[in-house]
C-alpha cells in the first residue's frame, strides 16, 4: 500500500500538511495475534471529513469480536468514535494530537482505554491502546 501526501502552500510560502487520514485506508491484519485468532481492521473514506472503519476478530469461522470505528470532523475538531455491538452507546475520543501519518486520541473519563494512538510505520499501521493518557 502506498501513501500519497498532500500539501498546500500558505501565504508565507511554507508548506502545511493537509489534515487527512488517507494513509489509514485499506484492509489491515493484526500481527502477533493469539494463536487461532485473526484480527482485521478495514478503513474507507466517506468524504473529506469522515472515515469509516470496522475492526473484527475471527476464531475459526466465528466472528468473536467486532467494532465499528469512525473518524469525523465535528465543529472543526476530529473525533474518533468506537461502537461495539454489546454496548448501547458509542465511545468518543477527541483527537488530541495530529501529525503526518499519525494521531493520538484521548478520553480521560474512561477507565480503559484512555488513549488510542495510530501511526504508519513503512507499509504497516501500528495501533496502541492504553490506560494512560
Amino acid at each position: 500500500m502506498s501513501c500519497n501526501s498532500t500539501t498546500k502552500k500558505t501565504d508565507n510560502n511554507s508548506e502545511k500538511q493537509v489534515e487527512n487520514f488517507d494513509w489509514l485506508l485499506g484492509n489491515w491484519e493484526r500481527l502477533h495475534e493469539e494463536p487461532g485468532k485473526e484480527t482485521f481492521e478495514n478503513w474507507k473514506k466517506i468524504n473529506q471529513n469522515e472515515y469509516s472503519g470496522i475492526g473484527f476478530t475471527v476464531q475459526g469461522s466465528d466472528t468473536i469480536k467486532q467494532e465499528k470505528i469512525r473518524i469525523a470532523k465535528q465543529s472543526g475538531k476530529w473525533i474518533l468514535t468506537v461502537k461495539v455491538p454489546e454496548e448501547t452507546e458509542s465511545i468518543t475520543f477527541p483527537i488530541t494530537e495530529l501529525k503526518y501519518n499519525e494521531f493520538t486520541c484521548t478520553n480521560d473519563s474512561l477507565d480503559f482505554p484512555k488513549q488510542i494512538r495510530y501511526w504508519k510505520n513503512g507499509e504497516k499501521i501500528n495501533a496502541l491502546v492504553s490506560g494512560d493518557s
